[in-house]
């Protein structure tokens, strides 16, 4: 199938959910984004640039250092990750969605005029938060997200720590980075939530998402009997969140590799929708991987995320019940 907006190949179309086979692809896409903007970064350290934002690097356009390829062989290298991030990234026009290219930058002290406050002639819009506008596509009903851009180059929500009083950790969400948001995306899908494409970022720094169209669940509803398979409760005595359901989930690389810890929170009923199979599946969350730097110092919290590892029903203390503790 063509995306009706990109041209490019999709997985995902209306409400029709994708087969195994399908996410095990779009899993791997989502890696491979990661991986390449990793490649970026390190590319421009070695060619003596700094990024004041990991959004610096996700703009880069493909002929952005093509003069200085013929150079040296840093340059050649920081030529080709920008090339291999764009085919799994392209840079996309708001035009090329049905918006008007109204720039989001302000003019003259105004506020910035947003694009993306009304529907269009091809996308309807369904929702709105802090983070994310939600549209569906008059085609085929699929749900396209367009990811805003904040102060500082920061863009969602992430997960910070720092020591609590009456808890080891303290996790407060904030001001996230385009790194933390595509490592969210990444997150839902492997939770077997919504399947996920990330679709383009715009010149502006927007990033576009796309999801298959469920029906939502009402605000309010009861979400903890209901949370993905694959999560841990974390001991408060260890961890407390501003988000609902603070979990623990041990995300696995696609090739079976090691896994690694992470937060994933905010798992209340306005991140679900039921989908067409009558199955419901997250479809937002805010996550950030585990602070390893802070816990590898507190031999309790190291302890049980070593055993919880094997074990995800291991209790606090060794021996222990946590509802004795």
């Amino acid at each position: 199938m063509q995306d009706h907006f990109t041209g490019q190949l999709t997985r995902i179309q209306g409400r029709l959910l994708p087969g195994a086979e399908a996410r095990r692809d779009l899993q791997y896409d989502h890696e491979r984004r990661l991986a390449a903007l990793d490649r970026v970064g390190a590319a421009a350290t070695e060619c003596g640039l700094r990024a004041d934002s990991d959004r610096d690097l996700v703009l880069l356009a493909e002929d952005e250092v093509s003069l200085l390829e013929a150079t040296g062989d840093e340059w050649a290298r920081f030529g080709a990750a920008i090339r291999d991030l764009r085919g799994l990234l392209p840079l996309r026009s708001l035009e090329d969605f049905g918006f008007p290219g109204t720039p989001l930058a302000e003019t003259e002290g105004e506020a910035a005029a947003n694009p993306l406050e009304e529907s269009n002639a091809r996308l309807r819009r369904i929702g709105g938060g802090v983070e994310a506008w939600a549209f569906a596509a008059e085609a085929d009903g699929s749900v396209y997200k367009f990811y805003l851009p904040r102060e500082e180059g920061r863009i969602g929500s992430e997960f910070g720590f720092r020591r609590g009083e009456e808890t080891t950790l303290r996790a407060e969400a904030g001001l996230g980075s385009y790194r933390g948001l595509l490592e969210k995306l990444l997150l839902v899908h492997a939770l077997g939530g919504m399947a996920t494409e990330v679709v383009a970022v715009t010149p502006e720094g927007i990033v576009v998402a796309k999801q298959a169209l469920g029906e939502p669940l009402a605000q309010g509803d009861d979400m903890s009997g209901s949370l993905p398979a694959g999560l841990i409760e974390i001991p408060s005595r260890f961890l407390r969140a501003n988000r609902d359901h603070p979990r623990l989930f041990f995300l696995a690389s696609s090739d079976a590799g090691t896994t690694r810890p992470y937060l994933v929170a905010d798992l209340h009923a306005r991140n679900f929708v039921r989908c067409v199979d009558g199955a419901l599946r997250v479809i937002d969350l805010v996550a950030a991987p585990w602070p390893a730097t802070l816990t590898a110092r507190e031999p309790a919290v190291a302890d049980w995320l070593a055993r919880v590892r094997h074990d995800p029903a291991a209790s606090a203390l060794p021996g222990a019940r946590d509802e004795d503790l």
